[in-house]
């Protein structure tokens, strides 16, 4: 009776394997769901509240001797990094009065200390700024404004930065201090000599006794590719699930992570370090991304996990082969942003490299997983999640730039297999804490009245599409798609063409308007191999027979170096923009002239365009 009770059981699982053959995977992860959904409830009840700062503690006492962070030459176990912030604490609270509740700014580069000021101030109940180490003057001080800090801590390598703008500091009573032994300039002061005097005791955690799970944590500010960037609230539960995604995609207490995206971004700080900080992993922690000295990074640290986003696999695949391409120790790579013909790419050229490809918005509250590792998709449908944040992908007019809404006013859904608007419910469950002093952008987010009157969800901004299997493919942004000849044109898509003709590197595509036509047309701008010219013969080959002809970029501007943002994604704003003028533009340009081919851009040919002489 037992064995027929077994092989019943075994047929069983056979039928499921059958009509799902990732049944097993789906399994996996409802459990990994359910597990960490039990572990938030029970740090929510938890008195005091239980912080990723506890989590670190509790490391810290469990093995104090292990290897916390590797920089450089140097290496900090969590006991070092526990007394070194301690010490930033202790200095900063004699120094700058800080107290529970204060924002502090951070305006430093990948850096041990950037960990200690953080967990610092975490220690001292404060919340942390994440500045962007790129930014300058206007941007700086308006990063500045939307949370109100008290302090700015800087990199010594930033002060040229800061002397700029401090005048303004100065006037509105924030306090600057620079992480050098001493400072002679007006209006800053040194704090490295200040913690190296500092005790090293542990601090009490009175001073962080009403922090709870709903207090802010974090300002992280958006890449800023549409204007000034936002500051995103992150508050302790959101920092929660984020770390959570290492658990998600099966990170192990006993790997070693490479963060060298930017700490200042969610990708690096929340997936990267707090995740990291979560498992009790190593990490080997890198100033800048390098192409070159990537893999030799893997190698030397013994690296067996590391994050991506937007167009990293593209330069990892981009640079010069190797013999010892498949000689190293990764087994997982989690981030967002790769497309399906490098992620083939990637696995054929560097080995069996489990991607675990995610996506969501800093400020968002829904996010996918690929956790099966169907190559080009961003996640699974999966009832559980479903039930948890409800989400729904809904048909938008590109040209209105509105969500399209049927005869009582409503949203509709889009079938499946159709491209649509990602929404999702806002709620208590799926809060959207907005951006910090910017109702106007805060409420440009979200969409009221979509299914039922008064139900409002958060606006993605992302166009999706959902298989018949359930797997999620991104598709576009809602900005960057655009139309031409009444169809939409993905950007996205083009780009993934262009890229197959033999002499492109990198391809950004965008719509540029045309004078008297409407909508816009197609452009792309490219970079090329190195030691190859435009071969627009067979760039003009290649789109003709795989795009309709409104998809086909009528410009190309061959350009060095493509532009992209601090996390790697691309900038199409100023491109478009700057539009195919060739008095304007000194790059040099191509047009795509009918049945011939993409020819020189002359001025000639701008005129005639722009007189309305050539209809596109």
């Amino acid at each position: 009776a037992y064995l027929v009770a077994l092989a019943g059981l075994a047929f069983l699982a056979f039928l499921l394997y059958l009509r799902n053959p990732y049944f097993l995977k789906d399994l996996n992860y409802t459990v990994t769901a359910i597990k960490i959904a039990m572990q938030l409830r029970k740090f929510k009840k938890q008195k005091p509240f239980y912080s990723i700062l506890d989590r670190f503690l509790d490391k810290v006492a469990r093995h104090p001797q292990k290897k916390f962070i590797l920089f450089e030459d140097s290496s900090y176990t969590y006991s070092q990094a526990d007394k070194e912030s301690n010490r930033v604490a202790r200095a900063l609270s004699t120094h700058a009065k800080l107290k529970e509740g204060d924002t502090v700014a951070l305006f430093l580069g990948n850096e041990p200390q950037f960990v200690w000021v953080w967990l610092a101030l975490t220690k001292l109940g404060c919340t942390a700024s994440l500045l962007n180490y790129n930014i300058r003057s206007k941007s700086l001080l308006h990063c500045f404004s939307c949370c109100e800090a008290k302090v700015l801590v800087a990199g010594a390598d930033l002060r040229d930065a800061v002397e700029e703008v401090l005048p303004t500091l100065n006037q509105q009573g924030v306090r600057v201090f620079i992480l050098s032994e001493e400072c002679d300039g007006e209006g800053i002061e040194s704090l490295s000599d200040k913690v190296q005097q500092a005790s090293d005791q542990p601090l009490s955690p009175e001073l962080r006794a009403n922090i709870n799970i709903k207090s802010p944590a974090l300002y992280i500010y958006t890449s800023g590719t549409t204007g000034l960037p936002k500051a995103a609230v992150i508050n302790h539960e959101r920092l929660w699930l984020a770390s959570f995604l290492q658990a998600v995609s099966g990170v192990r207490s006993d790997d070693i992570i490479y963060i060298y995206l930017p700490l200042y971004h969610s990708a690096g700080f929340l997936m990267g370090l707090c995740g990291a900080i979560d498992k009790g992993l190593t990490i080997v922690l890198r100033r800048k991304f390098s192409a070159s000295q990537f893999w030799n990074d893997c190698r030397k640290y013994n690296v067996t996990v590391i994050q991506y986003i937007g167009e990293i696999m593209r330069y990892l695949c981009n640079a010069p082969k190797r013999d010892n391409d498949r000689d190293h120790k990764v087994r997982l790579a989690l981030g967002n942003g790769i497309r399906a013909d490098i992620w083939a790419d990637f696995l054929q050229r560097f080995g069996d490299i489990r991607i675990c490809e995610c996506y969501g918005a800093t400020e968002g509250n829904i996010g996918f997983v690929n956790y099966v590792g169907k190559v080009g998709a961003i996640g699974r449908e999966h009832f559980l999640h479903k039930m948890g944040c409800p989400y729904a992908l809904i048909r938008y007019d590109t040209e209105k730039e509105e969500p399209v809404r049927n005869s009582k006013g409503f949203c509709i859904e889009v079938p499946r297999g159709e491209t649509g608007l990602l929404v999702a419910k806002i709620g208590e469950r799926t809060p959207f804490s907005g951006y910090a002093k910017n109702k106007q952008q805060t409420e440009k987010k979200k969409l009221r009245d979509v299914f039922v009157k008064g139900d409002f969800y958060f606006n993605s901004g992302d166009l999706l599409k959902i298989d018949n299997e359930g797997f999620v493919f991104f598709q576009d942004r809602i900005g960057d798609t655009f139309r031409w000849k009444g169809e939409n044109v993905a950007t996205t898509e083009v780009a993934d063409h262009l890229l197959m003709v033999d002499c492109v590197e990198e391809a950004n595509v965008y719509g540029v308007k045309v004078p008297g036509h409407e909508g816009r047309i197609g452009m792309a701008s490219l970079k090329l191999k190195e030691n190859m010219d435009f071969d627009g013969k067979t760039t003009y080959q290649h789109v003709k027979n795989y795009l309709p002809s409104y998809a086909r970029p009528r410009f190309i501007r061959i350009q060095d170096a493509l532009v992209v943002t601090g996390t790697f994604k691309q900038m199409k704003g100023k491109l478009a923009e700057d539009g195919f003028n060739p008095a304007v533009i000194k790059d040099p340009l191509f047009y795509l002239e009918d049945n011939k081919g993409y020819v020189p851009m002359t001025q000639e040919i701008f005129n005639s365009i722009a007189e309305g002489r050539v209809r596109l």
